[in-house]
This record gives C-alpha cells, sequence and structure tokens, in this order.
C-alpha cells in the first residue's frame, strides 16, 4: 500500500458537511440482500443498512448490530446479543425476530441472495429466545461465519418494507435516501435518530455514476471523491495540489470469465489456450497503470490460504497455437467477449481481444450496460466476459453448476466438503491449496490480476479507507479538516 499526498494550494471552498464519491456503476438496487452487484454495498452498507457485524479496513471483525457474540466448542452455534438502542429509520426498534425475518428471507429458494449458498444455506435453525437474542444453528462449522456475517448481503432488513427495499429503503443506519436520479446519482441525507447521530459530520452524501475519462482531462471540480479509478485521467491528477491519491489493496479478482458449459469452451484444451495467450503482465501496466499482482486462481493475495499461481499458464502464445490445433482450430475459432461498462473491461477487453488474436482467435467484442450484464452473462448466456469479482473468500461459488461460469466437478464439490468439515487450520489450508490448484489445473477462468484500489480524494477529507476487503464507504467516519 502507499499513500501519495499532494502538497500545494488550499483547493476551492466546499460545503463542509457534504461529499460527493464518483463510482463506476449504477445499483440496479438498493437491497443488496436481493442482487449481486457490489455498487448496492457501496451505497447503502454502513450507511443505510447494517449487519450483526461490521468488517473493518483491516479485515478484522467487530460489533455493529450484535454488541457480543459466543459461539458453542464443536462451532455449530452462535448466540448473538442485539445492541439496545437500535431503532429502524420509522423509529421501530430492532429486536431478533427481524434477524430471524432477514436470513429466514435470504434462505428463501427464489432470495436472489448471492451469500445464499455459502452462508445462510448453512443455517439449520434459528432460535429467538428474547427480543435481543438470536442464535444460529449451523449445519457445519464455518470458520468464516462472522466475516460472511459482516458482508453486504447479510445486512438486517425491516419486517414490514422488505418488499420495498430495493427502492425505498427503511435500515438502521446513519443515512436515508433522499433522492434516486436514475442514471446520474444517488443521494443520502444524516438520520437524526440515529443511535450516534452527534457522531456523524456529514449533513449529505452523494453518489455520481462516472465510469470513464477521458485521457488527461481535469477532473470534475464538483466530486470529492474517485473511488477505484485507476485509469490515466485520474491518475494524472497526482499533479494536481487539490487531490490526494490513495493505493490500497482488495480482495478483488479480475478475470475472463470463460462459459464451461457451452462447446467448445467445455474442451480443457481450449480454456488452457486462452489461458496462455493472454498476456497478465501488459493487462497490469496498460489497463491498470501498474496497479495490480497477476493471480492464478480464484484468490486474491489478501486472502487467507492464498497459493501463488500466476505462473501456471505463463504467456506462450506458440503454446496457445498448439492447444487449439489439438481441439481441432487452426485459425477458426472465433469467439464473443461481453464487455461490462467499466473502464477494466472497456480498456482490457480491447487488449485482451488483440492478444487472442495472434494466436488465431477472432473475438468480437459485445458492449453492454449494467443491467444487459447482469439479466445475460450472469445468467450464463455468454462465451466470455471480462469481470472483477470483489466479494472475499467467494471460492466455493465453483460448487454450484447452475452459477454463470458453469462448472460442474464433483471432485471439486467434495474438496469444498472437505473444506467445511475440516476440524483445524492446517487442514483447512491445505484444502484451500488443493481448491486453487483444481481450478487452475481445470482453467475454469482466465485470472488476471488481484487489482489495487485507486482512490483520488480531495484533499482534508479525513476517514476514507485505503484498503477494502469489501467494497464498502463508511460515510460515518468522514469529516472535513
Amino acid at each position: 500500500m502507499c499513500l501519495i499526498v499532494l502538497a500545494g494550494a488550499p483547493f476551492e471552498a466546499i460545503a463542509r458537511d457534504e461529499v460527493v464519491f464518483a463510482i463506476t456503476l449504477e445499483p440496479n438496487t438498493l437491497d443488496p440482500t436481493s442482487a449481486p452487484a457490489a455498487a448496492i454495498g457501496e451505497v447503502v452498507h454502513y450507511n443505510i443498512f447494517e449487519g450483526l457485524i461490521r468488517i473493518e479496513e483491516n479485515g478484522n471483525t467487530s460489533p455493529m448490530l450484535a454488541e457480543s457474540w459466543e459461539a458453542s466448542a464443536d462451532g455449530l452455534s452462535y448466540t448473538f446479543r442485539l445492541r439496545p438502542d437500535v431503532r429502524f429509520h420509522d423509529g421501530q426498534p430492532l429486536e431478533a425476530s427481524a434477524v430471524k425475518f432477514s436470513f429466514e428471507r435470504a434462505q428463501a429458494p427464489d432470495s436472489g441472495n448471492k451469500s445464499k449458498a455459502r452462508l445462510f444455506d448453512n443455517i439449520e435453525r434459528i432460535d429467538t429466545p428474547d427480543a435481543r437474542t438470536v442464535v444460529l444453528h449451523l449445519r457445519h462449522p464455518d470458520p468464516h461465519l462472522l466475516y460472511r456475517l459482516g458482508e453486504s448481503p447479510a445486512v438486517i432488513l425491516h419486517p414490514a418494507s422488505a418488499d420495498q427495499a430495493g427502492t425505498q429503503p427503511i435500515g438502521t443506519g446513519p443515512f436515508r435516501l433522499q433522492n434516486w436520479n436514475r442514471g446520474h446519482s444517488i443521494t443520502l441525507s444524516r438520520w437524526a435518530g440515529y443511535r450516534d447521530a452527534d457522531s456523524v459530520e456529514l449533513r449529505q452524501a452523494t453518489f455520481r455514476f462516472i465510469n470513464s475519462f477521458i485521457d488527461d482531462s481535469p477532473l470534475p471540480p464538483d466530486v470529492d471523491v474517485f473511488f477505484n479509478l485507476a485509469t490515466r485521467a485520474v491518475l494524472s491528477n497526482r499533479l494536481n495540489d487539490r487531490y490526494q491519491v490513495l493505493i490500497g489493496n482488495s480482495s478483488s479478482k479480475g478475470l475472463v470469465a470463460i462459459n464451461n458449459r457451452e462447446p467448445p469452451l467445455d474442451d480443457i484444451r481450449v480454456r488452457r489456450a486462452l489461458n496462455h495467450a493472454i498476456d497478465r503482465a501488459a493487462i497490469i501496466q496498460q489497463v491498470l497503470q501498474g496497479l495490480g499482482t497477476p493471480i492464478g486462481s480464484h484468490f486474491s493475495p489478501t486472502e487467507s490460504g492464498y497459493l501463488h499461481l500466476a505462473d501456471r499458464y505463463p504467456f506462450d502464445p506458440e503454446r496457445a497455437r498448439s492447444l487449439l490445433s489439438e481441439a481441432g482450430f487452426n485459425d477458426n475459432l472465433k469467439l464473443t467477449l461481453t464487455l461490462p461498462p467499466t473502464p477494466y473491461a472497456l480498456d482490457g477487453g480491447q487488449l485482451v481481444a488483440r492478444q487472442l488474436a495472434d494466436v488465431g482467435i477472432d473475438i468480437e467484442l459485445e458492449h453492454v450496460n449494467w443491467t444487459e450484464w447482469l439479466g445475460g452473462a450472469f445468467k450464463g448466456n455468454f462465451q466470455l466476459t471480462l469481470i472483477n469479482h470483489v466479494e472475499p473468500l467467494d471460492y466455493d461459488i465453483y460448487a454450484d453448476p447452475a452459477y454463470y461460469f458453469g462448472y460442474d466437478n464433483e471432485e471439486f464439490r467434495d474438496l469444498i466438503d472437505a473444506h467445511r468439515n475440516a476440524d483445524n487450520p492446517r487442514q483447512r489450508n491445505r484444502l484451500l491449496a488443493d481448491i486453487q490448484r483444481t481450478l487452475a489445473d481445470d482453467a475454469v477462468n482466465a485470472w488476471l490480476y488481484a487489482p489495487q484500489i485507486c482512490t483520488v480524494a480531495r484533499k482534508g477529507l479525513e476517514g476514507l479507507w485505503v484498503n477494502y476487503p469489501i467494497y464498502v464507504h463508511d460515510l460515518a467516519a468522514l469529516r472535513w479538516r
């Protein structure tokens, strides 16, 4: 991690109780329990909605709505004690019944909760012996349970308004939805009834949706924070005396996702050829301005149990051509690469297409908006797509054959089950290594990089995270100085 602070003349006068963020994608809903987009949590997590557990910038867990908890000796039950001073935005107190409702809603077959398989399906029973106590009984021990409860899909919804959470969210956080200007911005306003309202200095926060800049263009003067935009246009503002550049780490994994169920991508030789044809170092340098680390499986170096596998498929165009020839393709393979509207995809897609063309693969670039990507590629209707998975510890998505990659490997699912049931850290770490090697050997996807997080912020704004174990902006911690 490095922090670049630029000295210079004072910036123009700004409102000392407001902040404007630029983020790349517009959420398709404001309910993080019903849809997978990370942009949802960027806006609402910690701000409108809260969970039992809080994840700190260093990746540690701490109390949020739960003031304390204890686990049974066998790791199969957790008892949470709720804070006594929490109310929803409509004034109703938070009670254990709301936690039970939220988690059972997430367990429903049609819930759409992206943590359903890894978190909620593991909850066998939920007891609420009194209004402030919640007991989770698990099917199998989960060493990551507290962390998963700290992610945005585990926030607690108001039982009476959960169906409207996507557009009219009522939570327990320090901010409320003020306005959603579709296609442009979302504005939150401070809630006076928050349990610790006196500590919140911001009166208002706006999230603007900006996913591209013209190179070397000036930054929009009304934006205070540009989050995760490692473009030449943004980084050129290192020379601007009004901003500071924060560069940190995250659990993100950038990859060319491959539809394993669709011919000819169901042929491992083709998938391995794709991996050998892609020059990860060039992509990191040209697309991320060097702010990333090559990876070779679905783990970031920041995640527990990480195994360095970036050398499993070295950049080797000749090897790629040989594998394609073995699979029956000699300069006659045509594939479509679907690109969502993010800078890394728009810039990276062009480069990936050129690299694949060099080994005889004709790539058609398909540009889609975020809603189209979620309804198409994320539903399995794609061949290749360039995407960044930001969720930490999400390797178990590969155990679901219905997930959009279409990876169906019973031996891999056995590894996931063995890891879930492992009874000591050493065994769990060994199985994590086997999980990573299996994904790499099967060339399920072409993993590219673990990107660093680049945030450009107006000087004088304090409380921003530098490292992002999860994508969240804690507005209550921000203040102007």
